[in-house]
């Protein structure tokens, strides 16, 4: 009896000594509360979750003890510490984080998708995040995406302004675009989604170069692009205003709002958006034809969230879009009274659902997804042509089109967390249907996607430096496609079953230094891309282009290997970052310029299988931020883009006897350096100073120079883009801020000279910085932060 009394007050005094005790503190960098952070105490039996709140302060209910303690905060480094908490520090408790000037320490999804922090991520990730993109006044997404290794964003069209991304030197039929993580942007979206696509509701951009089909399926044989929409994390909201002069004279009107909404318990939250930009067109050579279009573009959208329980998440996100394009000659007319008009009218809305949640033991996530874009869009490809005759206005009053884009994306994502390592695996579906009618000139196309994709993927780590990251992705793909042109027709059905596996090891050579090595393969099913839908203009009249007779699938190998060094002194953060990579093609999609015409006069592009090719070279970045007042970072592409065999660009066909066939060894718009740098001086909370700019090499660019399409290929300048930008903050009061920014994007007006002019112009002659020199100013107001 005495035993068992014994024992009952041993248990009951270790109930009470378990008791959950009120916990306080508060986390901070310097002066400055940190808002927001997650806080995880764990000990031998349970993990306690909390988040900082607008003033940095935190409040629980957890035993006293000792525990490990893992802080995360957007901005700065993560920080792991042990702590013990007892009766006299329990209501004082004071965390301090440093701030993560380079962004080494922030966590990124797009390397494994998962949850990672970039230096622990087994493959490279570069982000670019709100500091860049004001640094730059990156208006919309495709204006930010130069200040990466390896990416260049390029202009190829004068009537239309269409632009592509291209990473490691293949172009934008390559890369795949997500939107949060989910690949709904289509071919008809490749086109112009990127200028569609404001900063504003941007997060940040995360960039995986080299192949990526395991796990994102097809088309992602160059990399992703993951753009990352913004969540609600605070009470906020914000107006703004910003007017550029393009030249020194045309302006490009933007107002902008955004609002964000979050309960006190930070389990539900929404954020608002909208933006009206409204760009005149800019005629660089005075022949009344522009090289920049007229550009209206009218955006709203949300993104919600709701968590029913502590472990689950509901969000929703929805965007709409109104956008209106114009160029060629006498915009005021109508399109077909003109020599030459390109206009388009885009009516899109992307939209997406997602559930997330996890095991009570954090060891499970799982994730139930579906994202939907469609596009209705109206256009006009044609004109006049320099002519006046009865059948020139007859073939100008047929060039209205429209088209109709659909793309969906769905999924189920599972992720087991055993000890340290991790297993990822799940299944997904896309669906694409694009019709694109031109009845005046008998083209259509009409395209059906449906893939099927299996992936899992084990990131091995058996000790603290080394892992392995081992995975594979089985799609089943079917294209169904009809695409014509004049008296020109040609059909795709093909259902295909590939295998795409995906290696990659990391090791921890020294605590600053990391070696990254891997390979992946890739495809592409034939089917109509993204320059494949752009229609340009070359002698006065349009030039198409249509896949050829028995198109096969595109294979790729990509091989990496990188060396990443970060190291900090004090307050000093640096980092260097030197990467190999190497790329074979099999049966790459070419597209060849045939001297065949239709009946109107129109140039005939196709698209064929070469006979393979080969993209190598060196990325490099180098970063230094020696404390909050300063920040440097440069970095830079050399490389080789080749084909294995001389490749057909232009196919003569006998009737001009001074056109001959035309062939390259390396690819044309591509060049072999090309670079950024990205520097910033804050001497005070009050107003920053940011000079960021880009280098573009000298490279091949093809030009029309006869009406039968024949070429001739030129040697571009090479050019150096410098923008400066100052900006000052004034904190009015607790509950209103006002920013203002004054400055100049690429002062020293590098910018092509040559453009052709006149209604016989090759408008996709075009190649180099996308604006001349423009000056702008920017104004906000609102509660920022």
């Amino acid at each position: 009896m005495r035993i068992r009394t014994f024992l009952f007050f041993l248990n009951f005094n270790a109930i009470l000594l378990a008791q959950n005790e009120p916990v306080k503190g508060v986390i901070r960098a310097g002066d400055e509360p940190v808002s927001f952070a997650s806080l995880k105490f764990k000990n031998s039996s349970k993990t306690y979750t909390t988040y900082s709140d607008e003033v940095g302060a935190f409040a629980l209910a957890m035993p006293l003890g000792e525990y490990q303690l893992d802080v995360e905060a957007l901005g700065y480094r993560p920080k792991e510490a042990s702590i013990t908490i007892s009766k006299s520090n329990k209501n004082t408790l004071v965390i301090e984080l440093v701030e993560d000037l380079l962004g080494l320490d922030e966590v990124v999804v797009s390397a494994t998708r998962n949850r990672v922090n970039k230096k622990e991520a087994p493959i490279i990730v570069n982000t670019l995040g709100e500091k860049l993109i004001n640094a730059t006044q990156a208006i919309a997404v495709s204006e930010s995406l130069n200040y990466s290794p390896g990416v260049r964003i390029e202009n190829n069209c004068q009537n239309c302004g269409f632009t592509q991304v291209r990473l490691n030197g293949l172009d934008g039929g390559y890369s795949q675009i997500l939107v949060n993580s989910r690949a709904i942007f289509s071919a008809l979206n490749s086109v112009y989604g990127l200028e569609q696509i404001p900063t504003q509701i941007v997060d940040k951009v995360e960039i995986v170069r080299s192949g990526g089909s395991a796990l994102y399926g097809s088309n992602a044989i160059a990399g992703t692009v993951n753009i990352i929409t913004k969540d609600p994390v605070l009470n906020t909201w914000e107006v703004g205003s910003y007017l550029g002069l393009v030249d020194g004279d045309t302006p490009d009107r933007i107002l902008n709002f955004n609002a964000s909404l979050v309960s006190d318990n930070l389990n539900s939250g929404a954020t608002f958006y909208g933006i009206h930009r409204n760009r005149e067109e800019w005629d660089a050579n005075g022949d009344g034809f522009t090289e920049m279009v007229e550009l209206k573009n009218t955006t709203f959208g949300t993104k919600l969230y709701h968590k029913p329980t502590d472990r689950s998440r509901i969000t929703l996100d929805a965007t709409v879009l109104n956008e209106y394009r114009r160029g060629g000659d006498r915009l005021e007319l109508p399109p077909h009274l003109t020599d030459i008009t390109e206009e388009l009218t885009h009516n899109t809305i992307l939209g997406g659902a997602s559930y997330d949640f996890h095991n009570p033991a954090n060891t499970n996530f799982y994730s139930v997804y579906s994202s939907v874009q469609f596009t209705d869009r109206d256009s006009y490809y044609g004109g006049l042509g320099g002519g006046r005759t009865e059948q020139d206005s007859l073939t100008a009053l047929n060039a209205y089109g429209m088209t109709k884009d659909l793309a969906i994306a769905s999924g189920f994502q599972m992720t087991n967390n055993f000890k340290r390592d991790i297993l990822t695996s799940g299944i997904e579906y896309n669906f694409s249907n694009t019709q694109d009618k031109i009845v005046g000139y008998n083209r259509n196309i009409d395209q059906s996607v449906n893939a099927v994709g299996l992936y899992a993927q084990y990131e091995w780590k058996p000790n603290k430096r080394f892992s392995a990251l081992i995975g594979s992705r089985i799609d089943h793909i079917n294209v169904e496609g009809t695409y014509s042109v004049g008296d020109i027709s040609r059909n795709v059905d093909i259902s295909q079953t590939t295998i795409n596996p995906r290696l990659t090891l990391a090791y921890q050579l020294t605590d600053d230094l990391k070696f990254r090595g891997g390979y992946a393969r890739g495809f592409r099913a034939p089917q109509a891309f993204n320059e494949d839908l752009h229609i340009s203009s070359v002698g006065g009249e349009p030039q198409f282009v249509i896949l050829s007779n028995n198109l096969e699938a595109e294979f790729s190998n990509a091989f990496t290997g990188s060396l990443n060094w970060t190291k900090e002194f004090n307050t000093t953060q640096t980092n260097f970052l030197l990467e190999g990579f190497y790329t074979s093609l099999e049966d790459p999609f070419t597209l060849v310029s045939t001297a065949a015409q239709l009946p109107n006069g129109s140039i005939v592009e196709e698209v064929r299988n070469g006979e393979g090719a080969k993209v190598y070279g060196a990325n490099f970045e180098f970063g230094v931020s020696p404390s909050k007042k300063w920040l440097f970072q440069i970095g830079g592409t050399l490389q080789q883009s080749e084909y294995n065999e001389p490749q057909l660009l232009y196919e003569a066909d006998g009737s001009v006897p001074t056109e001959g066939d035309i062939l390259i060894n390396e690819f044309t718009r591509n060049p072999n350096v090309y670079g950024y740098l990205n520097s910033n001086w804050t001497p005070s909370d009050k107003f920053s100073l940011s000079a960021t700019g880009t280098f573009t090499g000298s490279m091949i660019v093809p030009r029309v120079v006869s009406d039968s399409g024949f070429l001739s290929l030129v040697e571009s300048d090479s050019f150096f883009d410098l923008n400066l930008n100052a900006e000052t903050h004034f904190d009015v009061s607790e509950e209103f801020q006002l920013t203002l920014n004054v400055g100049v994007k690429n002062a020293f007006n590098s910018f092509q000279d040559d453009f052709e002019s006149g209604p016989t112009r090759d408008s996709d002659y075009i190649y180099g910085p996308a604006l001349p020199r423009t000056f702008f100013i920017g104004i906000k107001i609102g509660k920022m932060h």
